[in-house]
């Protein structure tokens, strides 16, 4: 579960740029709260999805992988307000990992929407994989499964 500023920002980022689906949203008015559950959901998936709210719930719980977005009510309407991303002193939660069949695509794809790095797929010593940043300043790791390995064969060539 990640804590958001702005649930507008956030859907936006996290459908549009990273192609999740929302599932579920769940409102907590007694305690002024909404969580948001996202997925990657092909057209099949997405209409397996329940219509009604049990069977929806039941769904959301049940798959293998599920993003929960917090939204506490209010933060969005104060420009001073952030929540700490986990790298920055004191760290602490670090970053959620997202595998692509083609890191290097998938840079292009976020550099030219301007999502924002914090180390693109070339940078340090770590080769093959990238560091982007949501609207929030999360960290979210850009992985090629297979990248490991491919570079192992090509340096045994």
């Amino acid at each position: 579960m990640l804590r958001i500023k702005d649930p507008a920002r956030s859907l936006d980022f996290y459908t549009r740029v990273m192609g999740m689906r929302l599932v579920r949203k769940l409102d907590f008015p007694e305690m002024q709260f909404t969580l948001y559950f996202l997925a990657y959901l092909d057209d099949r998936q997405a209409q397996e999805v329940p219509a009604d709210d049990g069977g929806c719930t039941t769904y959301t719980f049940g798959r293998e992988a599920m993003l929960e977005l917090t939204h506490n009510w209010g933060t969005e309407k104060d420009p001073e307000f952030s929540y700490h991303n986990g790298n920055d002193e004191p760290q602490g939660f670090g970053h959620i990992g997202i595998a692509v069949p083609d890191v290097y695509k998938a840079a292009e794809r976020f550099e030219s929407l301007g999502v924002p790095f914090q180390k693109r797929p070339d940078d340090g010593k770590m080769k093959g994989l990238a560091f982007i940043r949501d609207p929030d300043g999360y960290w979210i790791e850009i992985l090629q499964p297979n990248m490991m390995e491919q570079q192992q064969k090509d340096s045994s060539e």
